[in-house]
């Protein structure tokens, strides 16, 4: 048997066992959002409780939630690390927590933060949390459904068997994501947002993005830093803004003008929307929350789009969580041991470890696998997560269906190794998570058919999901299994379906 130290609690692993030999495991969690506008921290007790070979949340009770922080830069695209570090040693201390407390947790970049140009200063003020935290840089898809996630737009979808779209509107973006049983199903995020245009209390401007410039181009307003902006031409650029987002939000076709705005694919999805949550910090305006400025054209842009969604008579519903719609932390403790019937060429390639799981919906049902449906839905899966640029690796989960012939497993690999060609085109390995019996025959199917050049890693026998991230141990011979450890992120709990705002 062995033991190591993983996330401040010791974690044994063996043949004879699967997972730690409790049946409920309590840990602090603290989940931080550096954001291009906000930055912000939420500290969580969650209760894990062990259901057959996985941990579950049973409980989540919140702690402290930190101050909300104007994101400080040192530059126009530079966020300013020291600053932003002082902000964090001042919330941990508020909240009387030691970051030794803290068994894990879930740090999450997003817009200017998650730019190579800045992560490194960013990362740096976590190094020492390495192994125990999650950290996500989320560019605007997976943005759109973590806010989705956390707003309770997804867990309403499923709970009421409604359709619910969340508007999450931020600073620099507007994020719109289509949920649907419990999925997103469509997505796409805009350049609309509150701090297009900054100012200070006398109402001159300082500091301006280029989407700002364009709405003032649009409503004849000669925008520039230093120059003071009326209130007339505060109200006349939300108002522009609000009619873009109004095209996007209500599935019309989008004029010219929005679709230039528009940073992924206008949303295909033309059904009922039954629904509508908005997240993000110009949330707080639109339900109320909040009635003082910071400064920028939030409280005039909620207005406009509140009476415009009430004016279509959509039903407007209050989000789980608002301006902090994102993760509240991670649990980490989910330790898994890998059926035997699994797949390591070669066995050096182990260790891995802070793998995103891609869990696409992959149609494994019918008896003849179509490779093209299943490549098109890995790809999908891989955009949906940003992960499609291929510079890191990931683990793909399935469940397996039906016969293991060789021709369905030959279609099965063929699709998947299809979908994954930008992350196994850069040389990373293909890592295939099953829950099932199959890793093993899968694995060999790789290399000896398919001819990979890449290191496989196909192990079965472990349950995954979407928002999970994996380390996968070395072999342990006695046994001819791995160890996984599962670090699953945590959103605020509880439908809001029975509220409107």
């Amino acid at each position: 048997m062995s033991e190591e130290q993983i996330g401040g609690r010791v974690i044994f692993s063996g043949a004879g066992r699967s997972v730690v030999e409790e049946n409920e495991i309590v840990l602090a969690s603290v989940g931080i959002d550096i954001g291009s506008s906000t930055s912000h921290l939420v500290f969580s007790r969650i209760a894990l409780e062990r259901k057959d070979s996985r941990y579950v949340v049973r409980s989540r009770d919140l702690l402290f939630e930190s101050d909300i922080l104007l994101t400080p830069y040192a530059d126009d695209e530079t966020i300013d690390a020291d600053a932003l570090g002082h902000f964090l040693v001042a919330q941990y201390r508020a909240a009387e927590i030691s970051p030794d407390d803290i068994d894990t947790g879930a740090l999450i970049l997003t817009g200017v933060a998650a730019r190579r140009r800045n992560a490194r200063a960013i990362g740096e003020l976590f190094a020492h949390e390495t192994g125990r935290f999650v950290a996500v840089s989320a560019g605007d898809s997976l943005e759109t459904t973590l806010a989705a996630y956390g707003a309770g737009a997804v867990l309403n979808s499923e709970a009421v068997g409604a359709v619910v779209m969340n508007i999450d509107i931020g600073g620099g973006t507007t994020k719109i994501a289509i949920c649907d049983r419990g999925a997103v199903v469509d997505l796409t995020a805009i350049d609309i947002g509150a701090r297009l245009v900054a100012f200070d209390e006398d109402g001159t401007v300082t500091r301006i993005e280029e989407a700002g410039r364009r709405f003032a181009a649009e409503c004849g307003i000669d925008l520039a830093p230093g120059r003071p902006l009326s209130g007339a031409a505060k109200a006349a650029m939300a108002e522009r803004m609000a009619d873009r987002l109004t095209e996007v939000i209500f599935l019309r076709e989008v004029s010219p003008g929005t679709e230039a705005l528009l940073r992924l694919p206008a949303i295909r999805y033309r059904g009922p929307v039954d629904a509508i949550t908005i997240s993000g910090g110009v949330s707080e305006f639109v339900y109320g929350y909040e009635t003082a400025g910071f400064g920028d054209l939030g409280p005039l842009l909620a207005a406009a789009v509140r009476a415009r969604i009430e004016a279509a008579g959509t039903r407007l519903m209050e989000p789980v969580e608002t301006i902090r719609a994102t993760v509240v932390g991670a649990s980490q403790y989910t330790v898994q041991l890998s059926g035997s019937t699994i797949f390591v060429a070669p066995p050096e390639t182990l260790p891995l470890r802070n793998l995103p799981v891609v869990a696409p919906r992959l149609p494994l049902d019918a008896e003849t696998l179509d490779a093209a449906a299943i490549a098109a839905a890995t790809g999908a899966a891989l955009r949906r997560l940003d992960l499609d640029h291929g510079e890191a690796g990931v683990a793909l989960c399935y469940s397996w269906a039906g016969s293991a012939t060789f021709r369905r497993i030959d279609a099965f690999t063929r699709g998947v190794c299809d979908g994954l060609e930008p992350v196994l085109g850069n040389g990373h390995a293909l890592v295939l998570v099953g829950d099932g019996d199959i890793g093993g025959v899968i694995g060999v199917h790789c290399v000896e058919e398919r001819g990979l050049s890449v290191p496989v890693v196909s192990i079965d026998g472990i349950a995954l999901q979407e928002f999970d991230f994996i380390d996968i141990g070395a072999l342990i011979e006695a046994s001819g299994a791995v160890p996984v450890v599962v670090k699953s992120l945590v959103f605020a709990a509880g439908a809001a379906a029975n509220r409107s705002g």
